[in-house]
């Protein structure tokens, strides 16, 4: 599993990244962190409509707002 957090490098973004990371621990899950802050990867994603934004596995979740470990948890299954 990988989880893609999408943003500019901002404290919300670096938030978002810990609570993922956070979120893989907690849940006794095998998975992988990435940040992307470059624009033009950004833009690659359908969907993001304001940054932060969480993508898993390619598939984008939420944007806007850094999620807590519980609510990035809900999307990991």
């Amino acid at each position: 599993m990988k989880i893609q957090v999408l943003g500019t490098g901002c404290p919300k973004c670096k938030t978002l990244a810990e609570n993922a990371e956070r979120a893989i621990k907690e849940a006794g899950l095998d998975g992988e962190v990435i940040k992307l802050q470059e624009i033009v990867d950004i833009l690659e994603y359908d969907g993001v409509r304001a940054l932060p934004a969480l993508a898993i596995d390619g598939e984008v979740k939420a944007c806007g707002r850094a999620l807590s470990p519980e609510e990035i948890r809900k999307f990991l299954g």
